[in-house]
């Protein structure tokens, strides 16, 4: 059984590591490449406040959604 706080944390600084942690690799590797596709269109295409919330909106999900899948 894992823990739900461990996971969320985990996922929340690096997206997917929580879901892995919780049992559900595929998943884990989905988000870590939606986090990193956010991550490359941040620095290089947007650069913007709107790009930067929308990443961290992103990773609050992704605690969230390990947080859940761990209880």
């Amino acid at each position: 059984m894992a823990n739900e706080i461990l996971a969320a944390i985990l996922s929340f600084f690096i997206p997917g590591l929580g879901q892995a942690y919780a049992g559900d690799i595929k998943k884990g590797v989905i988000f870590f490449v939606i986090a990193v596709v956010l991550a490359l269109i941040v620095t290089f295409v947007l650069q913007g406040i709107v790009m930067s919330i929308i990443d961290i909106a992103f990773s609050i999900y992704a605690a969230y959604d390990a947080y859940q899948m761990a209880k």
